[in-house]
C-alpha cells in the first residue's frame, strides 16, 4: 500500500485560508512511496523481545526484572527509545520552533560569547560553593520579569515538583489535588509531610468545591485557620490539552477558607511561554492572579526550547526550599550551559518573533480543528467512536481558550496501530496507554507547533483519514483478526523472530 509523504516547507506566518479552501486544498500532491516508519518498527519490535525465559538458572535479581518487564512486552508495552525518523514533527515540546528555527541557538552562542572563560560545572550544590553570581542574576532578572520576589533554577521538572511537593506542604496540611495532576508532582506528594490527600476529579468545581467543604467540617485546625489546605493543579494538562479553571477555583477556594489558609501551586511546564502578556509569561500572569498563587512551577524545555525549570514564589518559600528541598541540598547546582541556555531562551521568548509564533500557533491550532473536524471521514469515524477529541467535543474552539495540545483519542489497541500508520507516513505521533493514562483512554497525543506549515497539518488531517478509513473498512468486513497495513508491518516483525 503506497503511503504519503508531505514535502517539508520552511515555516510561514500567514494568515489561514478560509474552511472553505483548506477542504479543497487537502488533495495534496501524489504520494511517494515512502516508508519512513521501518526503523520505528523495527525498535518497537526488537523492545517486545521476551527475555526473562532466557534467564532460568542465572542470576535472580535480573530474572525478575526481566520477567516483570516481559509483562508489557507480551502486550505489546515495551518501550523503547527512538531514533528520529520523521519528517514532520507533531510530538515534541518545541512548541514555538525557537529550537527547530535555529532562534535559540544564535542568542545561546552570543551568552557564551559573553561570557568568556565560563566554567562547565557549578562545583557543589546550591548550599556548598555551587552558587554563582550568573545564577544570582539569572534568578533576579526571572524574577523581575515575571514579577515575583524569587526564582529559583532547578534541573528539570521533575527536580522542580519534587522539591515542592515534598517540602511546602506542611505537618497536619491536607493537599488537594486534580486527578490527572503530572506524574512528578505525583511522586513529590508521596513524601509529602502532609499525609492527607484528596484528589478531585478532573476540572470538575463542584467536586472541587465538595471536598473544600467536607474538609472545612470534618478538620478543626483547618477550619480555625491553624493548618492549610495545599491545592495542586496544572495550567494546560498534557495529555488533555484543557485548561484549568483556575480563578474560579481561586474565587471558592477564598470563600469557603477566608483566613487565607487554602494556597495554590499551579504546573505550568505546558503554558508558560505560549501564552500571556509581554513575552508568553504564562497563564496565572494572563489571568492576572499572580497574588494568588503561592507557587508557580515553569519549565525552560519546552517553549523556551531549552533545558531545566524554575519555581517561582516569594522568599518565604525560596527560604524553605533552600534549606529542606533534599533533592535541591544534594545535587549539584545547574551548570553554566545550562543557565545560559535558560537566559537565552528568555531573551528569545520576548522578542517579536516570538509573539509572532505564538499568535501563529493559535492560528494553525484552529485550522488543524477546521480541517479535521469538517472531514467527512472523520465525521464518520467520530461517530463510530474510532476517533474522538472530547476537550473539543463542543465544537466552540473560535470562542473559547485553546491549546496547542490536541490528542486522537481511540479505541484499545488502536493508539498503537494509529501510531504505526503516522510514523510510516513521516509522522511522529506518540501513543499514550495505560497506565500513564486510564483504561479506555488511549490516545496519540499531537502537539503543534509554530514550525509547521499548513500544508503539514493538512497531511496529517490526510494521514489520520486514511488510517480511519482503513479502520472503517475492516470493521465493516467482519474480520476480526485483521489489522490495518502499517500495524500488520510491525506485528509480522514479532512473528517473524
Amino acid at each position: 500500500m503506497a503511503t504519503m509523504t508531505a514535502t517539508k516547507t520552511e515555516p510561514k506566518m500567514t494568515e489561514p485560508k478560509t474552511l472553505e479552501s483548506n477542504i479543497t486544498e487537502l488533495k495534496l500532491t501524489e504520494p511517494e512511496l515512502t516508508d519512513h516508519g521501518a526503523l520505528w518498527r523495527q525498535e518497537w519490535a526488537d523492545a517486545q523481545k521476551t527475555k526473562g525465559p532466557g534467564l532460568k538458572g542465572g542470576s535472580v535479581f535480573y530474572r525478575n526484572i526481566e520477567e516483570e518487564l516481559d509483562l508489557a512486552r507480551q502486550t505489546g508495552g515495551g518501550l523503547p527509545l527512538h531514533l528520529p525518523s520523521h519528517t514532520m514533527d507533531f510530538s515534541t515540546c518545541d512548541v514555538l520552533g525557537l529550537g527547530q528555527t535555529g532562534a535559540l541557538r544564535e542568542e545561546f552562542l552570543k551568552e557564551l560569547d559573553a561570557n568568556p572563560g565560563f566554567p562547565i560545572t557549578a562545583g557543589g550544590s546550591r548550599l556548598c560553593d555551587g552558587t554563582n553570581r550568573y545564577h544570582d542574576n539569572l534568578e533576579r532578572e526571572i524574577a523581575e520579569l515575571v514579577g515575583v520576589e524569587s526564582a529559583l533554577v532547578v534541573h528539570s521538572g521533575y527536580t522542580a515538583n519534587q522539591a515542592i511537593w515534598s517540602t511546602v506542604p506542611r505537618s497536619g496540611d491536607v493537599l488537594v489535588y486534580d486527578e490527572l495532576m503530572h506524574a512528578t508532582a505525583l511522586a513529590g506528594m508521596k513524601v509529602s509531610l502532609a499525609l492527607e490527600q484528596k484528589p478531585f476529579r478532573h476540572n470538575d468545581l463542584d467536586h472541587f468545591i465538595e471536598i473544600l467543604e467536607e474538609l472545612k467540617e470534618t478538620s478543626p485546625l483547618i477550619k480555625g485557620g491553624k493548618r492549610c489546605v495545599i491545592i495542586g493543579v496544572e495550567s494546560y494538562y498534557s495529555m488533555d490539552g484543557d485548561i484549568c479553571p483556575l480563578r474560579e477555583m481561586i474565587e471558592a477556594a477564598k470563600d469557603i477558607f477566608p483566613n487565607g489558609n487554602a494556597q495554590f501551586i499551579v504546573d505550568e511546564a505546558h503554558s508558560f511561554g505560549c501564552m500571556g502578556p509581554n513575552g508568553g509569561l504564562g497563564f496565572v500572569k494572563d489571568q492576572g492572579l499572580e497574588d494568588e498563587v503561592a507557587v508557580i512551577m515553569i519549565t525552560l524545555g519546552k517553549a523556551l526550547a531549552a533545558a531545566g525549570a524554575c519555581i517561582l514564589s516569594n522568599n518565604t518559600i525560596r527560604s524553605l526550599l533552600i534549606n529542606q528541598a533534599k533533592v535541591m541540598i544534594c545535587s549539584v547546582a545547574p551548570s553554566f550551559p545550562l543557565s545560559a541556555a535558560g537566559r537565552a531562551g528568555f531573551r528569545v521568548l520576548r522578542s517579536e518573533k516570538a509573539q509572532k509564533a505564538r499568535e501563529y500557533l493559535r492560528d494553525l491550532t484552529l485550522f488543524y480543528l477546521d480541517t479535521l473536524t469538517s472531514n467527512p471521514i472523520y465525521k464518520k469515524a467520530n461517530a463510530k467512536g474510532l476517533l474522538r477529541m472530547p476537550v473539543h467535543e463542543d465544537g466552540d474552539w473560535h470562542e473559547v481558550p485553546i491549546t496547542h495540545i490536541v490528542p486522537i483519542w481511540c479505541k484499545p489497541k488502536h493508539a498503537y496501530y494509529l501510531s504505526f500508520h503516522l510514523v510510516r507516513d513521516g509522522i511522529n505521533g506518540t501513543p499514550i496507554v495505560f497506565p500513564v493514562v486510564a483504561r479506555g483512554e488511549d490516545r496519540v497525543r499531537i502537539f503543534l507547533h509554530a514550525h509547521n506549515t499548513y500544508d503539514e497539518v493538512k497531511f496529517l488531517v490526510k494521514s489520520i483519514c486514511a488510517w480511519a478509513e482503513e479502520m472503517m473498512e475492516i470493521e465493516a468486513s467482519g474480520d476480526k483478526n485483521r489489522l490495518p497495513t502499517a500495524a500488520r508491518l510491525a506485528y509480522d516483525l514479532l512473528e517473524n523472530k
